[in-house]
C-alpha cells in the first residue's frame, strides 16, 4: 500500500506520493492506473518526492503525465510540490530547492496562500525547444489540411507552442490541440497555448498539455504565454494571466532572465492505494 495526497493548482490535479519514506517504483501501466478517473485516484500529473541529487538542493521533483510519460517540468505540479513538503514536515524553509531534469528550480512561499517559483531562464533557439526550424523567430508557420498555423515558440523546461486567438471560448483547441502538440516538427512533441490578449498586463490562456489534453490549468503554460506576449511584442511585465481554473501571475524581465510564476496550491485528500 503507497500513502499518497491528491493536490491541485486552480484545477490542474496531481497525485503526490512521498518517496523518501516509502518505496515507490511505477511503471507507466500503474501511472495511468492511478491517472484513471474512472478506476483510480484520477490527475493530470503524478509526482514524485524524491532525495535531491545535487548537494545544494533540498529535494528531487520528477513528473509524471497521465499517459505514463515522464515530463521534465510542471509549474502547477512545483507549487504543490512546495505545499506538499511543508505540509508533511519534510522542510521549513521559506524557499526550497528541487532538482528536476530541467535544472533546479526555486519554490518560495508568497503568504498563507501563494508559492513563487522561479522556472529558470526560457530557452529560445529552436534546437532548445526543441523545434524543427532553420533559425529561431518570433513567430513560426504550420500548414495543415489547408490552414496556417501561426505561433510562438519557447521552452520552460518543456516544450510550448503559444497561438493568439480573438476568443479563448470559441478557439479550436479539441481540433487543434492534438494535431499540433504531436506535430512532427517537435520531435519531443509540445504544449499548446491558446491566448487570447485582454490588455498589455492581461491575458486568457487554454492549455491543450502533451500526455494530458486540455487541463483548468498549466503553470509552464502560462509562463510561455507571457513570455511569448512580451517578446511579439503584445504584453508588458508583470502578466496577469487567467485560465478556466483561476489565475496566475507571471513576471519576466526580458532574455537571459528567470520567469518567476506565483499562485495558489491545495491538498484535497489523503490515502492509500494498492497497486
Amino acid at each position: 500500500m503507497l500513502k499518497f495526497t491528491k493536490m491541485h493548482g486552480l484545477g490542474n490535479d496531481f497525485v503526490v506520493f512521498d518517496a523518501i519514506n516509502q518505496l515507490v517504483v511505477l511503471t507507466n501501466e500503474q501511472i495511468r492506473h492511478i491517472a484513471d478517473r474512472h478506476f483510480g485516484i484520477g490527475c493530470d500529473q503524478v509526482l514524485l518526492v524524491e532525495a535531491p541529487l545535487s548537494g545544494d538542493a533540498d529535494f528531487r521533483y520528477r513528473i509524471f503525465n497521465a499517459d505514463g510519460g515522464e515530463v521534465a517540468q510542471c509549474g502547477n505540479g512545483a507549487r504543490c510540490f512546495a505545499r506538499y513538503v511543508r505540509d508533511k514536515g519534510l522542510c521549513d524553509k521559506n524557499e526550497i530547492r528541487v532538482d528536476t531534469d530541467a535544472g533546479q528550480l526555486l519554490l518560495r512561499f508568497d503568504g498563507p496562500a501563494d508559492v513563487a517559483v522561479d522556472m529558470g531562464i526560457p530557452r529560445h533557439a529552436p534546437e532548445e525547444i526543441p523545434l524543427r526550424a532553420a533559425k529561431e523567430r518570433l513567430a513560426y508557420t504550420l500548414t495543415m489540411d489547408g490552414r496556417t498555423w501561426r505561433f510562438g515558440a519557447v521552452s520552460i523546461g518543456n516544450p510550448h507552442a503559444v497561438l493568439r486567438v480573438n476568443d479563448v471560448e470559441t478557439a479550436p483547441v479539441d481540433e487543434i490541440g492534438p494535431v499540433l502538440e504531436s506535430h512532427s516538427d517537435f520531435p519531443e512533441r509540445a504544449n499548446i497555448g491558446f491566448m487570447e490578449v485582454v490588455d498589455r498586463h492581461h491575458v486568457r490562456l487554454r492549455a491543450f498539455e502533451r500526455g494530458a489534453g486540455e487541463t483548468l490549468a498549466c503553470g509552464s503554460g502560462a509562463c510561455a504565454a507571457a513570455v511569448v506576449g512580451i517578446e511579439q511584442g503584445h504584453l508588458d511585465d508583470p502578466v496577469r494571466v487567467d485560465l478556466p481554473g483561476g489565475a496566475l501571475k507571471v513576471s519576466w524581465q526580458g532574455r537571459g532572465r528567470p520567469v518567476v510564476m506565483t499562485g495558489p496550491a491545495v491538498s484535497v485528500f489523503e490515502g492509500t492505494i494498492e497497486l
